[in-house]
């Protein structure tokens, strides 16, 4: 009887001990919303009010802060964006109002070195493009809110009294589409700071490419053209990058904007980033017969003709980032062969045990030489399949 209770006892735990030690050591950080933020018409698109998540730093860090944009996706159209609308990608009142700091956001000196006892910031997502569009939609029946631009300037002044204006040292994150969000309010960020603080930004898989998919259309630009039209984003773009181009629009693709902002950047980004694997370069428009499917759930299962595809968009990126590599002087890369969306969020893949290397140099390390200038770190991996730390999350379940 004894061995049995014992035997039922390690099962329990073998069961449920990794989940209770894993759930006491999350940090679960309450939402604050923005109250004041109606008076400027800064709404989700639902018109709920904006929220953000603020863990306080301590120590070291108590004047020093991380605004990480969340990601998912976009909405290019009404019927979509009145669907986003009903969900948490669009309204804060159906967000979870605790949310998860993990990754580049732990309060955990072992494993988030640089960074855990700073001032930690999550700006939620809600308004279905990337934090920039500034118009409404009303046709006396449907009402939509396209009011991205006013959310963040919201938030930011929100926070300045909170300490943000008087911060030492300020890092501005996002992954995916708040990734994008970084390349738009880079700059802008760092005027709202003091002129001595250390400003720095940091783009994790928002590196999204201006690529043509395998049926040689533009299939990504035409989503962000479309994007910006409905959301009224043009008038928020870089202005030096819209007086360059015969087509200002473009200038929402980092590749073209990147080399017009002056802040400090950092590109995290994967060659093979599974959202541009899966909807840029074979979107299911291009791929009516499923040829790709198996591929797409497993690069194993890829073909030598579609690894050569894959190879090209690696290629490419490398190619669009060229300039910025040899250029930079102040910018920082890491650009591995996983199958990935999002690398900083994560422990697993921020600084862990087994974390994706280059040189032997994890996410969080490169990203940490490169914030406190402890070194030059410009990473590029070698071509897939030959980095044997990466951990190749298929499919993308964020945007």
């Amino acid at each position: 009887m004894l061995i049995l209770e014992i035997m039922l006892s390690l099962l329990f735990f073998l069961a449920f001990g990794p989940w209770c030690v894993y759930s006491e050591e999350r940090l679960l950080v309450e939402m604050t919303l923005v109250p004041n933020a109606t008076v400027n018409g800064a709404v989700c698109l639902d018109g709920s009010l904006p929220a953000y998540h603020l863990h306080r730093g301590f120590g070291a860090g108590v004047n020093n802060w991380i605004l990480q944009f969340e990601g998912g996706g976009w909405c290019n159209d009404i019927p979509s964006c009145l669907e986003r609308a009903k969900t948490r990608r669009g309204s804060t009142r159906y967000m979870n109002k605790l949310e998860v700091f993990s990754g580049i956001l732990s309060n955990n000196a072992s494993l988030n070195p640089d960074f855990y006892n700073w001032n930690r910031v999550k700006l939620r997502y809600c308004d279905g493009a990337s934090f920039s569009g500034d118009s409404k939609f009303d046709n006396g029946t449907s009402l939509l809110y396209f009011r991205g631009y006013k959310i963040w300037e919201a938030i930011i002044h929100d926070l300045l009294p909170k300490g943000l204006a008087t911060a030492c040292k300020a890092l501005l994150s996002g992954c995916s589409a708040g990734a994008l969000a970084t390349f738009l309010h880079c700059d802008n960020f760092t005027k709202m700071l003091p002129s001595n603080a250390s400003v720095k930004c940091l783009s994790d898989a928002g590196f999204f490419l201006d690529e043509r998919d395998i049926s040689l259309n533009y299939t990504m630009r035409s989503f962000y053209l479309d994007l910006i039209a409905l959301q009224g984003i043009e008038k928020n773009l870089n202005q030096n990058c819209m007086r360059s181009t015969n087509n200002s629009k473009l200038c929402f693709f980092p590749q073209y904007a990147l080399k017009y902002i002056t802040t400090p950047y950092f590109i995290l980004n994967s060659a093979y980033d599974v959202f541009q694997f899966h909807h840029s370069l074979i979107p299911p428009s291009a791929d009516l017969h499923g040829h790709w499917n198996r591929c797409k759930l497993n690069p194993a299962m890829c073909n030598a003709n579609q690894i050569n595809v894959l190879q090209g968009l690696r290629h490419d990126m490398l190619v669009a980032l060229n300039s910025f590599y040899k250029n930079s002087i102040s910018g920082g890369m890491f650009i591995n062969s996983c199958f990935a969306h999002c690398q900083s969020e994560s422990q697993d893949t921020w600084f862990a045990v087994d974390s994706p290397r280059i040189h032997n140099k994890t996410i969080a390390e490169a990203v940490g030489d490169w914030y406190f200038s402890r070194r030059i770190t410009k990473e590029i991996d070698c071509p897939y399949p030959c980095d044997t730390t990466c951990h190749n999350l298929i499919p993308s379940a964020q945007v």
